[in-house]
């Protein structure tokens, strides 16, 4: 007996998820042996963070006074205050960690297995964002339990409140390493990229200190940070560690989530990369 149309039609419809999941499983499961192979990216995403929570906001802790700002009902210490600016540092630098993979891939030719994959562009560059944002999850968490030991004890349901957060800063931060990695066309660029996007990210943010007491010495600065992507990062998880939703920044990094990995995927095709066109043409 014949199949009718819409039978047809699922049957056709589930291989080809399946395509799609087994694709997204080959490549988070490469960025998960690469991430273990190389134990140094590990120890370097932990020691980073905690240079600055255990020798400067230690050195800090009784010359800065955080004013009580929103998601705190009290005085915190500065140390506390300076912690999701830390998590989202660990997310940045994951994120442009895993774009310089895609760099290195590109240098070496096999980034031209992806070129002629027969599933979207920019399924392959969600594939890999998303692979990233599961290895920054794995830092992160192994950050906080740190800092935990070193007296850093946040409230135990933000534990689980900011994963949400975790995963759209992740997201954001990721498509940001995308789009730079395939704006730059050679290894050693990229790294010199990163410390030039890193660090004025970091700085005009309020991962250091609040707007307001910014605003008050800098309003300049203030003004730049306020617009600072990386600013609604830290803010987001700010709230949500304390099971509070910030709606500005989430507004905000949904939208810079969105135009990133749109201009990453414009900038990946091969219709308008010219390291595509040069790729086919020599096929």
């Amino acid at each position: 007996m014949s199949m009718s149309a819409p039978e047809s039609a699922a049957s056709d419809a589930t291989p080809t998820r399946l395509r799609y999941f087994w694709c997204l499983r080959g490549i988070a499961r490469r960025e998960w042996l690469r991430f273990f192979r190389q134990r140094a990216r590990f120890v370097a995403a932990l020691v980073r963070p905690l240079l600055w929570l255990v020798i400067f906001a230690a050195g800090l802790r009784t010359l800065v006074e955080i004013p009580i700002v929103p998601p705190y009902g009290a005085a915190v210490p500065y140390d506390a205050y300076i912690t999701p600016g830390l998590i989202a540092m660990v997310l940045l630098f994951n994120g442009m960690q895993s774009s310089l993979s895609l760099v290195y891939d590109r240098e070496m030719g096999s980034i031209r297995v992806l070129l002629v994959s027969p599933f979207p562009k920019w399924f392959l560059l969600l594939s890999k964002l998303l692979a990233g944002v599961i290895v920054s999850l794995l830092q992160v968490y192994a950050f906080l339990g740190v800092a935990w030991v070193f007296g850093v004890h946040l409230p135990v349901l933000g534990y689980l409140s900011v994963l949400p957060a975790l995963v759209l800063c992740g997201l954001l931060l990721g498509a940001l390493g995308l789009l730079l990695s395939s704006l730059i066309r050679q290894l050693e660029n990229f790294a010199g990229i990163m410390n030039f996007v890193i660090f004025p990210l970091f700085f005009a943010s309020s991962a250091l200190y609040p707007l307001p007491v910014m605003a008050a010495n800098s309003p300049m600065l203030a003004a730049i940070a306020a617009f600072n992507p990386f600013t609604s990062c830290v803010e987001l998880i700010r709230f949500a560690l304390y099971g509070q939703v910030n709606p500005q920044a989430l507004l905000m990094v949904v939208s810079a989530t969105l135009v990133f990995f749109v201009a990453a995927v414009f900038a990946h095709n091969p219709t308008h990369n010219l390291f595509a066109r040069r790729t086919r043409s020599a096929g």
